[in-house]
């Protein structure tokens, strides 16, 4: 799957805090991502298809965990 592409088939809705949506949108305007329910899904799908505990290597965990301090959800 690429980052643009959402999967195909039936969905359902998930409901996050409005500022957090608004957090990300902003920051999904320099990314390949067409919508934030497309960067949900990617980052949902990965965690559901991978067997490990970890479902990101140390580089992309490391940039995840960045980005989760800049936008202020982790210290």
């Amino acid at each position: 799957m690429t980052p643009s592409a959402a999967p195909a088939g039936p969905s359902r809705s998930i409901r996050i805090p409005e500022d957090i949506a608004r957090q990300l949108e902003r920051k999904l305007n320099n990314t390949s991502f067409a919508s934030l329910d497309d960067f949900v899904a990617f980052v949902l799908a990965r965690l559901a298809e991978s067997p490990s505990e970890t479902p990101f290597s140390e580089e992309e965990e490391r940039q995840l965990r960045e980005r989760l301090k800049s936008l202020g959800y982790i210290d």
